[in-house]
């Protein structure tokens, strides 16, 4: 994996741009203008109309002071979107430190739930498009973030790595301990 930004650095960058302004959604939250600066740097999905940000997503850039978030005309602080959160997704704990690592390297992280995964990431520097791609715009891993105590078959480990090689890609599983720190391992099928 590629190197870690400091945190010092990662917030001066952000510090430069004014948050844009976002609401909550049931499942997401929506920024309706002055949302290029996200864009740029592949952040959620362009809609017609806006930015649809995922809920792991909005965490981190609320955490990260890129948008303000409301619901109703209140400000929704990132205690009360973590809850918010969490009634939809148990593992969003897993998924936002997974998240916030891979992105605080510098990676391109997009949600992996039509591969069947939690992140399909691409390299630092990859504009995220769809038709045809050059071989350094495909997805680098898959990632599956998990609890350190997470056990799994050996059918569920094998259809991942499966996944992964049929989309060229790398799989990688998350594991992140009580402290929420991430490590990662990659599985990879080898060929006697």
């Amino acid at each position: 994996m590629p190197k870690k930004i400091p945190e010092k650095e990662a917030k001066a960058k952000y510090a430069k741009e004014k948050p844009a302004a976002a609401r909550l959604l049931t499942n997401k939250v929506f920024v309706p203008k002055n949302f290029d600066p996200l864009l740029e740097k592949n952040y959620g999905k362009h809609l017609r109309g806006g930015l649809e940000l995922g809920l792991v997503e909005a965490l981190y850039l609320l955490e990260k002071g890129k948008i303000n978030i409301s619901k109703e005309g209140k400000k929704v602080t990132f205690q009360k979107l973590l809850e918010h959160a969490l009634k939809k997704d148990k593992r969003i704990h897993e998924k936002l430190a997974v998240y916030s690592d891979l992105r605080d390297r510098g990676l391109v992280v997009k949600t992996g739930f039509k591969f069947g995964c939690d992140f399909r990431v691409y390299q630092r520097g990859v504009g995220v498009k769809r038709g045809p791609k050059a071989p350094g715009e495909h997805t680098k891993w898959i990632v599956y973030a998990v609890p350190e105590d997470y056990k799994c078959s050996f059918q569920e480990l094998s259809r991942a790595v499966r996944l992964a090689h049929s989309i060229r890609a790398r799989m990688l599983w998350a594991l992140v301990d009580n402290e929420a720190d991430v490590t990662f391992f990659e599985v990879m099928r080898l060929k006697p």
